[in-house]
């Protein structure tokens, strides 16, 4: 196994996880994640994060899937502590191993970010989600500053090296209405305490269009 490898299994997916369980990100979360209800499925739901802040009550099933292996284990303990129908899976987003019209809710944070193909992985969203079913999203992507976007722009080819393939200029309310997504925000702006580069957030919910 190179470095690279061995850096990508067992040293990054910890190192993102760390990052991603700041006071300040938990602290969105729990505007967003509290909103499922139903029949839910999270994307990237390694690590289990987002455990704490579902309303159980409102959950009636919940599955997922993380392409990392070694962070499932704690997302499926967190899961089953709750008594859910579970079903958390080895998987990416481009392929999700669920049937059509499945869920009432899809939670998505802090992941379109790092997948190889956010248009593909929209339409799988869209895919799975019954009518009228609902996105959650929170995720960090291409700030509205000029001057920021080109710091993006630069460092983005270094962070995605270290960050799990995580990009800085991704559109976020611009790609969820391309694909076909009413949105509502709930709100954006720079991350307190991060790096302007890094820290644009949009949170929302997003609809499929005339659904």
């Amino acid at each position: 196994m190179g470095l690279k490898q061995w850096y990508d299994r067992h040293v990054m997916p910890r190192l993102v996880t760390l990052a991603c369980s700041q006071g300040q990100i938990m602290k969105r979360r729990s505007q967003v994640v509290p909103l499922a209800t139903g029949k839910v499925f999270e994307l990237g739901c390694g690590g289990g994060l987002n455990q704490q802040f579902y309303n159980e009550a409102a959950v009636t099933a919940f599955s997922g899937i993380d392409p990392h292996a070694g962070l499932l284990e704690g997302a499926r303990l967190r899961a089953s502590e709750k008594g859910w129908d579970t079903q958390i899976l080895e998987g990416v987003g481009e392929h999700i191993p669920f049937a059509s019209g499945q869920f009432d809710t899809v939670v998505c944070t802090y992941t379109l970010c790092s997948v190889e193909d956010p248009e593909r992985v929209l339409s799988e969203i869209r895919r799975i989600l019954k009518p009228g079913g609902r996105m959650l999203f929170l995720e960090h992507g291409r700030a509205p500053d000029a001057g920021v976007q080109r710091w993006q722009q630069r460092i983005e080819p270094v962070w995605k090296q270290i960050a799990g393939g995580c990009h800085l200029t991704r559109p976020i309310g611009s790609a969820l209405r391309g694909a076909g997504f009413a949105v509502e925000p709930l709100g954006q702006g720079y991350l307190p305490g991060t790096p302007r580069f890094a820290g644009w957030m949009e949170w929302g919910v997003a609809r499929k269009a005339g659904a």
